[in-house]
């Protein structure tokens, strides 16, 4: 089985125009991304909408695509990005989406997200990791760090930015003693003809209703399984985020002196 990561990144950007060519230690951010994916899977490719991220990608010695800037998530762009990709004569099994704003994303998560398709009934595959009680009530019950509710079989029942499960008959500042919830890491996995079928589906009411596209997965009868990893991923949102990058950095990755 053959997997591609397809690394969606946009220049335009509301909070942070032009982040994927924002310098993190010395290095695009784009460009930390791939050479984290590389390697590890059998191709990585960037799917930009952007000139400059293109040539930025071509200049590291990376591979990218042009792609329209009408689209309305990472995943259609995904989409049209591995339509072109097949259209040179390469096939794939399974499509990897990769957040190009992830520059710390682990060789372990995306081993995890490939090991959920050695069950021939995954469909699509996503990570969670457990909340720890360190964490603290504000980070569970932040909207924006959206909840997942799994099976017995690792395979999500639900999404929500609100806490799910809900504990009846115990004080909140106890639930995360008592319970294991997990938080949802945005990064998915697609046999590839699912991400074509999931991409052409209509938007859903619970979609709409909590902004979260894999709802409209889940309403249409799509299975999600759901891989599970104890490393805590750093997103690029804003500037701000790109200095507590910039410290991670130095304290994780350069050598002491």
């Amino acid at each position: 089985m053959k997997f591609i990561a397809i690394i969606p990144a946009r220049y335009a950007s509301t909070r942070f125009p032009g982040k994927p060519l924002a310098m993190l230690g010395g290095k695009p951010v784009i460009r930390r991304v791939y050479e984290q994916v590389a390697g590890v899977l059998d191709e990585a490719v960037v799917a930009t909408d952007d000139e400059r991220i293109l040539d930025a990608v071509h200049a590291f010695g990376g591979r990218a695509v042009m792609t329209s800037a009408e689209h309305r998530s990472g995943t259609d762009r995904c989409r049209e990005a591995y339509d072109r990709i097949c259209a040179e004569d390469r096939t794939y099994d399974v499509v990897v989406n990769v957040q190009g704003d992830e520059p710390f994303i682990r060789a372990s998560q995306l081993e995890a997200l490939r090991a959920c398709f050695d069950d021939p009934q995954t469909e699509i595959a996503t990570l969670v990791k457990p909340f720890a009680a360190a964490d603290g009530l504000a980070a569970l019950e932040n909207p924006n760090s959206p909840k997942a509710v799994l099976d017995a079989q690792s395979r999500a029942l639900c999404f929500s930015r609100s806490v799910i499960p809900y504990l009846r008959g115990v004080p909140r500042e106890e639930w995360l003693a008592r319970h294991t919830f997990y938080k949802h890491i945005g990064i998915y996995a697609f046999r590839a003809e699912v991400l074509r079928a999931v991409t052409d589906l209509p938007q859903s009411p619970l979609e709409r209703a909590e902004s979260l596209e894999q709802l409209r997965w889940l309403e249409n009868g799509y299975r999600i399984r759901a891989g599970i990893s104890d490393v805590e991923t750093i997103g690029i949102d804003t500037p701000e985020d790109l200095a507590k990058a910039e410290e991670f950095l130095r304290s994780h990755f350069e050598p002491k002196p």
